[in-house]
């Protein structure tokens, strides 16, 4: 049987990792406390570092630590022995933008280099540099098409990353310097302000200007992709939340599962499309992998990013006797809401909530405070982590 392609995911903490790898993602990435282009981000200490690759590796998983920040003099004075600490840590690669540091982990560990979407590689001779250079894999940057991705595998044949949903930088795969002239916040060190998501005055004109991106959505491409030979499929978002990368990691899960088991119809890519969609709050295009970007992709003068309310609760344990779920509220849901429970494990159960209590088993018809304990009947066999949301019609 042909191998997987590879789903992997951001992780911004523990607990988003955990949740990517339950709910279908293959491997993780995330950035230390140091050298990561996150720095916002809730990002791994040593001893958290050796936690995620534990529990990964414990569902034969893999682990990758971003190390992708444009060096200057000052950043490399212990650049080196936090390599060392991350590879002990059991790190399974780093994704790297700068020559020097790539050089030094070949020279010196036996962990795999992964070339950052910051490396701008678009050309099937630069990949062919760094696979001389001992590159395992490259990002590919995110302004290529699948006919370029196609081209550059079949003249290389080496591992090829690309992005397939999440947020799009307006500039070349995240080379840019607003936010350092805007905020003295370097964008390419960690600490972009995302000045291109800024509203700006139009002199003499009521209108704002924006040149802000809308997201990215490759669920109806996926075997497209798929089939030029790429091995990984790429999430963006590190500061986004558990509920969202359960979502879309769980539906990018099933359609690549059916892809592989020749199940991926137009109903289920529909379906999933409509999942997706009500789990971000901007609209998504497929952006350079069919044309060149124009601005049908972006947002001009003016947009609407307005979040929803779906996410109703995690589920923190469930009583397969007494069938009573033990759950933490996140939005306002009522008895008589129609609702869904998706699990870890791909499955949706659909029905109506029709007895809810609180925390001492007191009954209550409504939920109105997030982060309470609640009791709630669910008649389905579900597990801890499962997510309750509006019902997707």
């Amino acid at each position: 049987m042909t191998k997987k392609v590879e789903l992997l995911s951001p992780a911004g903490d523990i607990e988003k990792l955990k949740i990517s790898l339950l709910y279908g993602a293959d491997a993780v990435y995330f950035g230390g406390q140091d050298y990561s282009l996150r720095a916002n981000a809730n990002n791994f200490s040593i001893e958290e570092i050796k936690d995620a690759c534990t529990f990964a590796h414990s569902l034969n998983k893999k682990v990758y630590l971003t190390l992708n920040i444009v060096f200057h003099n000052e950043d490399l004075e212990n650049v080196n022995k936090f390599i060392k600490d991350v590879v002990d840590a059991g790190i399974d690669a780093f994704i790297v933008s700068d020559p020097f540091i790539i050089k030094y982990i070949k020279d010196n560990f036996p962990v795999e280099v992964h070339l950052s979407t910051q490396g701008s590689t678009t050309n099937k001779e630069a990949v062919k540099y760094w696979k001389q250079e001992g590159v395992d894999r490259v990002v590919l940057a995110r302004e290529v098409s699948i006919k370029e991705i196609k081209e550059i595998y079949d003249e290389t044949g080496l591992d090829l990353e690309v992005f397939i949903h999440g947020a799009m930088c307006t500039f070349y795969s995240g080379r840019c310097c607003l936010s350092n002239y805007f905020t003295n916040r370097d964008s390419n060190r960690g600490g972009c302000a995302q000045i291109c998501r800024f509203a700006f005055d139009i002199l003499d004109d009521e209108d704002k200007f924006t040149m802000a991106t809308k997201d990215l959505n490759m669920a109806s491409l996926l075997d497209k992709l798929i089939e030029t030979g790429v091995r990984s499929l790429k999430v963006e978002g590190r500061m986004r939340s558990s509920y969202y990368l359960a979502t879309v990691i769980s539906s990018y899960r099933k359609l690549i599962d059916a892809y592989y088991s020749n199940n991926l119809t137009e109903e289920l890519i529909k379906k999933e499309e409509k999942i997706l969609s009500r789990v971000a709050n901007r609209e998504t295009s497929t952006h350079y992998y069919l044309k060149e970007a124009d601005h049908t992709d972006q947002y001009y003068t003016g947009r609407q990013e307005l979040s929803n309310q779906d996410f109703l609760a995690l589920v923190l344990d469930y009583d397969k006797e007494t069938h009573i779920a033990t759950i933490t509220e996140r939005n306002y849901f009522q008895v008589g809401d129609e609702v869904e429970i998706f699990t870890p494990d791909g499955k949706t159960y659909s029905f109506t909530v029709e007895k809810l209590y609180d925390e001492f088993m007191n009954p209550i018809t409504v939920a109105r405070h997030p982060e309470e304990i609640l009791k709630l009947v669910v008649d389905y066999d579900i597990v801890k982590d499962s997510m309750m949301r509006v019902k997707v019609k």
